[in-house]
């Protein structure tokens, strides 16, 4: 089965930029126990204030499925939704080449 990987834009709403990194660094401690979540980087963009992209890696879509719906990350991610100024924009991939990944 294939990895999957995900890049996802999250905008935080007006005056929570500093909030929103804070929740976000949170959202990574709450996913530190999933197994098959094998990346789980968070990175603010230079040049835009507010805009954060995640860039995650997956072993399978078991691994999706179990990020998407355990106690942590449901908890983490309510405290997350309060600070965005719109929907994340999620965007699903296949890797197929990588450097300093196994694939």
């Amino acid at each position: 089965m294939s990895k999957i990987s995900v890049i996802a834009k999250l905008t935080a709403s007006e005056g929570a930029d500093d909030d929103l990194e804070t929740a976000l660094a949170d959202l990574i401690e709450a996913a530190n126990g999933e197994a098959g979540l094998e990346i789980y980087s968070v990175h603010r963009v230079n040049d835009e204030p507010g805009v954060f992209y995640f860039f995650e890696l997956y072993r399978d879509g078991d691994a999706v499925a179990e990020h998407g719906t355990s106690d942590a990350m449901k908890s983490a991610m309510g405290a997350v939704g309060k600070l965005l100024g719109g929907r994340p924009e999620v965007t699903r991939m296949t890797p197929v080449a990588a450097k300093g990944l196994t694939l």
